[in-house]
Parts: C-alpha cells; structure tokens; sequence
C-alpha cells in the first residue's frame, strides 16, 4: 500500500474552506485524521507558510505519511494521538491557538484495502477493525463477549440496522457452537439471517452490521462528540474549521456543534444583546455540501462525504 495512490476526498473545497485563516504566516493547521497524508500534503504545499499538526491513532499510518511528508521538514509534526486527544496535543506543543482544523472522519484508505485490518466486508480477514491495533476490543471480542441486549442496541444505533434483533439471534446462536475470528463467517450469517426484502436494499447486507461493529470497536462516535467542541475551542478568532463526515450519525454531531456556536444565546427580549451572547462562530457551508459527479468519479468513496465548515469569529466571554 502507498500513500500515493491516495485519492483525498473533496480536497479542493476543504482547501477553499481554510484557505482564508492560513495565508498569514506562522499559521498553524491541524489534520486531526492523517490517515495517508494526502489532505495533510495538499495544505503543506498550498500554505507554504503554514505549519501542520497532524494527529493519528493509527501507527501504520503515521509511519507512511512520515515518509511522505518527510520532504516538509519540521513544518511538520506528526502525533499519536485520537482527534479527541486534540487540546492535549496543542497544550504539549505550546500552542495555544490554530488558524485550521481538518477533520476527515471515518475509516481510511488504508485501514479498508488492507484486508487483514477486518474492515471490509467484500474480503474474508480476522475480525479487528481497531485503528489502533495496539489497544482496545476487537470486533471479534465484541462479537463473542457482549450481551445479547447491547449487540441490539449496537447495531439499532450505530448502524441503523432494522433488523438488528434477526441478526443478534442468529450472532449468539452461532458464537455458542464457535467463536467468531473472521468476517465471512459474519458476513455470510447476515445473508442468512435477513428476510428477503431487506436483502434487495441498500448494497451488501452486511453494511451496517460492520460500520456499527468499526464505531463500537472505536469509540468513534464519543470521539467525535467530545473532539468538535475541543477543535472549535483551539481556533483563533478567524480561524476556520472542515469537517468530512460519512454517515448521518457524525454529521448530526457536527451540525450541533456548529449551529449552537453560530446561535445567538440571549435571553428573548433584551434591547441590546451582550457580546457574551453573541455567536462564535460563522457558518461557510449552506448545510452540508456534497461531493460532485467528478469527484465521486474521482474516488468512489467520496459518495457518501458531507462537508461541513464554520470561521470563529470571536473569542468565548466569561
């Protein structure tokens, strides 16, 4: 796998977004999703005077994008880290603001065509899908060891999955003859499990069992919740943040955040309102955006991308 072949979803338009905040320089910028580096090396050579942070849980990822961004030199500086870890990052590198924030939410290139990592669905690998394969459950762990009533309430939540008690039935029936280690197993019990109708619908079937599984495995949606609000904290006033979100769980958090930080907060009914209610931040993106034809072309799993931007344009007053 090499990180060339990466194609970066939206880039333009996320280039766009921050392109305001980080044209001064000693503008900082934060990739809070490396992954393979190409959004990371896109800003690094539009910005030539930005310096970039960019965080990953993912040790393989690090050392890839390590070498492609090796030609940067020490603008920039690559973290270990989960996107939620972000204030605790800036606080160890003696930064207290930023002028950018990316986020590119959601499973990697890498981490999905590399079959052994247990993403993908399409290919029979062990059931691991950690990001982080130094820490934390497996699916497969999560699989053989969770109640019967929290696999529901997993696959309802996480993955929309409809028919979640069907599968979860079927999931506990068979872990009791033989531990799950890999996914065609899963993938096939799923087929198996499903009503008709719903196999006619939506793609492969076994979808939105795996992506619950990945967020489960991840913490992904407590992550995000936490990591938004710490982002938009970090920005300098001007400053700009994207988000790339894949699935309507994430975006719904992302909504929330921006739209609470663009509301005014006042009382109803006050003549003036007082700057500590007045809203922090300034949306840059009508809803969400979606991705175009060509870049759906482009990389076919830029479909399912929603952008979502917003400037700070004043500081919190207490």
């Amino acid at each position: 796998m090499t990180a060339t072949r990466h194609v970066p979803v939206m880039l333009d338009r996320c280039l766009r977004l921050l392109a305001p905040a980080l044209e001064e320089p000693g503008a900082v910028v934060v990739d809070c999703t490396l992954g393979l580096g190409g959004h990371s090396e896109a800003l690094l050579s539009t910005f030539p005077a930005a310096r970039l942070v960019a965080l990953d849980r993912d040790k393989e990822a690090l050392r890839l994008s390590g070498e492609r961004l090796a030609p940067y030199g020490d603008r920039a500086t690559l973290v270990h880290a989960v996107y939620d870890e972000l204030p605790d990052v800036l606080d160890r590198l003696d930064i207290p603001r930023v002028q950018g924030v990316l986020f590119d939410l959601g499973v990697s290139s890498m981490q999905l065509d590399e079959a052994q990592r247990g993403f993908a669905y399409a290919q029979d690998a062990p059931l691991d899908m950690r990001m982080d394969q130094s820490a934390g459950m497996s699916a497969a762990e999560v699989l053989n060891t969770y109640p019967p009533g929290e696999l529901v309430r997993i696959l309802r939540a996480y993955g929309e999955e409809k028919q979640a008690k069907r599968i979860v039935s079927a999931i506990v029936r068979e872990r009791a003859v033989e531990p799950f280690t890999n996914s065609a197993r899963l993938v096939e019990l799923i087929r198996d499990a499903l009503p008709q109708a719903a196999k006619r619908t939506g793609g492969n079937p076994a979808k939105r069992t795996f992506q619950a599984l990945r967020i489960e495995v991840n913490g992904e949606l407590s992550s995000v919740e936490a990591a938004i609000p710490a982002a938009v904290a970090s920005l300098a006033v001007g400053g700009r943040i994207a988000v790339l979100a894949y699935h309507s769980l994430e975006d719904r958090l992302v909504k929330q955040v921006f739209a609470a930080g663009a509301a005014n907060t006042a009382p109803p009914g006050l003549p003036v309102v007082p700057e500590r209610y007045q809203p922090r931040l300034k949306l840059l993106t009508r809803g969400a955006e979606l991705p175009t034809e060509d870049e759906v072309a482009e990389n076919r799993r830029a479909a399912p991308a929603r952008l979502r931007g917003a400037e700070r344009i004043r500081e919190d007053v207490r």
